[in-house]
């Protein structure tokens, strides 16, 4: 049987109104081509960074917008098994946002929602993953950001659901403790979590993609009708790295990320 890792981030989906002018604004953004899977649930459509599938975009379906769902991204996280990851879930506060499910040849997956309210899915897949813990390159998600109500609380949460650890902790002042987590044995921190400011409404994941400029690709953020809404910046601590906090045109939330020159 394929060795499934923990907590290791696999999957990116972006869930929107209007799926063909999500398609436009990415690919023109971050360079990303996309690729059609005919599967027995419908056509999919996935991002593809050359000729690697990185994610995938659709349609909110009618429930889920019925229900007040917005426009938004949402990360899929490793788990050796779904059915049990789920139940710990909702044995430590958690919520169950779509039921677990088989896609065939592909694995087991699950919405759910942390006890603060973030979303996310966990995620079986049916054969071991690609990829490594290596660096992220230009095209990759590089930078998971979990912006909640109570960083510790959460950080038990996952820590107990995906075997996460605690890396460096960066002091912002008023703004409280940024602490950077990742999986045991990796040096490279997967992303930070921190308590969100007042003018958050409510608890979520942001997802950074590798740009080459973020300076530039802010620009182009507006030209394609997204919004910025905070940076371009340095990163703290003094790495020289860039980023740039935006939504799109049709209102989800993302962030941009470029290494220092």
């Amino acid at each position: 049987m394929a060795e499934i890792p923990w907590g290791r981030f696999l999957w990116y989906e972006c869930m929107t109104d209007d799926k063909d002018a999500a398609v436009a604004f990415y690919t023109k953004l971050i360079g990303w081509g996309t690729t059609e899977w005919d599967n027995d649930m419908g056509p999919y459509t996935m991002w593809t960074k050359g000729e690697t599938p990185v994610g995938g975009v659709m349609a909110l379906p009618d429930e889920a917008r019925q229900a007040g769902a917005r426009p938004h991204w949402v990360a899929y996280i490793s788990t050796p098994d779904n059915d049990v990851t789920v139940a710990q879930v909702q044995d430590l506060g958690g919520e169950v946002v779509m039921a677990p499910m088989s896609i065939p040849t592909v694995g087991r997956m699950a919405i759910m929602k942390d006890p603060q309210g973030a979303m996310f899915a966990c995620y079986t897949p049916e054969t071991a993953p690609e990829g490594s813990d290596n660096p992220p390159e230009k095209g990759d998600f590089s930078w998971h950001e979990l912006m909640t109500t109570d960083w510790e609380a959460a950080f038990d949460f996952y820590s107990a659901v995906f075997r996460w650890e605690k890396k460096d902790a960066l002091d912002m002042g008023e703004m409280g403790t940024y602490q950077m987590y990742g999986n045991p044995g990796v040096d490279m921190p997967l992303g930070g979590m921190f308590n969100k400011p007042a003018e958050v409404p409510v608890s979520n994941w942001l997802l950074y993609t590798m740009v080459g400029s973020v300076d530039e690709a802010a620009e182009k953020v507006q030209a394609l009708g997204g919004t910025v809404l905070n940076g371009p910046m340095d990163v703290p601590g003094g790495s020289g790295d860039r980023i740039v906090q935006c939504v799109d045109d049709q209102g989800a939330a993302f962030a941009l990320h470029s290494l220092s020159e």
